[in-house]
């Protein structure tokens, strides 16, 4: 392309007038943010769509009802099964309890989480996102809403596109009325977790409960309102990362929502006049039967995309139309690439040409039997299976752990200044103060006593102003108990010697062990 022209002789005076287009022409700029075109889902019916119901009333049951369960603990403790005490630091999960100190159970959890979400996506795809992602249960629990109100699909479009009149405001008022009582209800069955459900109910309906308690539901009703009633499918292709991430997790043998265009191209929205014409044609009508029931308002059969959920509704959609035109299931199916390029292949001789629906049947139309079809046993691959041993061993070594941890604890801290006093009798004294930690809803009675340092004695002021190697202490039910402990000893062998401060419980097997140091003169500062 000449880049240049010259309007006579060039020469110096000459100006050079250059054919160039800027890249961002004001004439030719697009807007940075595309306005949202609304997505009206149609009703599917099917496997899947059962399957989806199923999972949101589990789910959603388990979210609402969880923090009404009940757990007999003891007269010392709780009852709610599952509750986070922030008040007391602690997290009761029915016979489970956890302790600041033990917030490596939560660590070990967000692991298991973590290493579950690439297992179940490794193998079947975005199968989280599709049927129990939050976002996805709250925004079908929307639908069942807004269909019930409005309609389903062509009576929502025409409700949109209608002037305002009164049946209109009606319908929207109550629509987002119940979506907002929805997000209410959402935050409300939050915060029950944080404290004693039926007590917290009380007070926050009569004014009493703390601010922020009215704080956290004030917000989540709005997230939960804008996010799953408002932005619905926005939330899953501009604002989750997933979608960006999924792409390292699958591979050609991860099990994913396909558009098998092997058989369905090529297409024809008249099927039985084109093939009496002599025309070649395959299985897809052109019915867009897949694009209406998309809650992401995508079309499957473009191939796999980063707004694709894999709720498998296209599915369902694509099955029922072959019920009715007496063709086999499967047009729209959950499948691997590495079958899919398979009968892609053939169906196009290595892709010398377009696809030939008769490279891919017989005679009498059924499919040959070269064709390759789903075998369970690629899910068991390397990658999935290294997953599954992760997340098996982080759940294996937490429940073994859980099941041999003590529930008693000791921590000693020496005192720094001074860190030793000298006796009118040569004695040397050391002070600590002790934390003893009982974990049991119940009260106990802990023998502490000392090992090591045989000539050592220790004093308890807040127990008794004698002395001895031994002393029995009555701890409460789910308390740390501090006590300041004052430790003699005559004959000192060093200027740093260490014995032992044991704390156990005589009628049980918990038992806590610390090593602590006793200074004398000459120990460093």
């Amino acid at each position: 392309m000449n880049l240049y022209t010259t309007p006579g002789p060039r020469d110096k005076n000459t100006v050079e007038h250059l054919q160039v287009e800027p890249v961002n022409a004001a004439r030719n700029r697009q807007p940075l943010y595309a306005a949202r075109k609304k997505v009206f889902p149609k009703r599917a019916e099917g496997r899947f769509r059962r399957f989806k119901w199923m999972v949101m009333l589990i789910t959603l049951g388990i979210y609402y009802l969880s923090p009404w369960l009940r757990w007999d603990r003891g007269p010392f403790a709780p009852d709610q099964a599952i509750l986070i005490d922030l008040s007391s630091r602690r997290f009761f999960f029915f016979f489970i309890e956890i302790w600041p100190q033990e917030f490596f159970y939560v660590a070990g959890l967000l692991v298991m989480a973590g290493f579950g979400l690439f297992l179940v996506t490794s193998a079947v795809g975005r199968a989280w996102c599709g049927y129990a992602c939050p976002q996805t249960v709250w925004v079908d629990l929307f639908l069942v809403i807004e269909r019930a109100i409005e309609g389903d699909r062509n009576a929502r479009i025409k409700l949109d596109n209608a002037p305002w009149s009164t049946g209109k405001l009606l319908k929207r008022v109550a629509k987002h009325a119940i979506w907002l009582g929805i997000g209410a209800a959402t935050g409300g069955a939050w915060i029950f977790y944080f404290a004693d459900a039926p007590t917290l109910a009380l007070s926050f309906l009569t004014g009493q409960a703390p601010a922020v308690a009215y704080a956290t539901v004030a917000t989540l009703t709005a997230t939960t309102y804008v996010l799953g009633g408002l932005m619905r499918e926005q939330v899953c292709t501009y604002m989750c990362p997933w979608p960006r991430i999924q792409g390292a997790m699958i591979d050609e043998n991860s099990l994913v929502v396909t558009y098998n265009d092997w058989r369905g191209e090529p297409r024809s929205r008249h099927a039985k006049k084109a093939v009496l014409s002599g025309k070649v044609v395959g299985d897809c009508v052109d019915c867009n039967a897949c694009v209406a029931v998309c809650p992401m308002g995508i079309d499957i059969r473009d191939g796999q995309q980063m707004e694709c959920i894999t709720c498998a509704l296209c599915i369902d959609a694509c099955d029922g139309v072959m019920d009715k035109l007496n063709k086999p299931r499967g047009l729209i199916a959950y499948a691997t690439l590495s079958e899919y390029a398979a009968n892609m292949a053939r169906a196009t001789d290595n892709g010398k040409t377009g696809v030939q629906p008769q490279r891919v049947r017989d005679d009498d139309g059924n499919f040959i039997a070269a064709i390759r079809h789903f075998n369970w046993r690629v899910i068991f691959r390397p990658r999935v299976v290294f997953y599954a041993a992760v997340w098996a061993a982080v759940g294996i070594g937490m429940l073994v752990h859980l099941a041999l941890r003590e529930r008693l604890d000791l921590n000693v801290v020496h005192d720094r200044n001074p860190q030793f006093v000298l006796e009118s009798d040569g004695s040397i004294r050391n002070g600590y103060t002790l934390r003893i930690l009982n974990m049991l809803p119940q009260p106990r009675t802990i023998a502490l006593h000392l090992e090591g340092m045989d000539s050592a004695t220790m004093r308890i002021p807040e127990l008794s102003e004698g002395e001895g190697r031994q002393f029995m202490i009555d701890t409460k039910p789910d308390t740390a108990m501090a006590l300041k402990v004052f430790v003699t000893s005559k004959n000192a062998s060093s200027a740093v010697s260490e014995f032992l401060f044991v704390a156990d419980d005589p009628a049980g097997t918990d038992r806590s062990v610390y090593k602590a140091a006793f200074n004398a003169p000459g120990a460093r500062k």
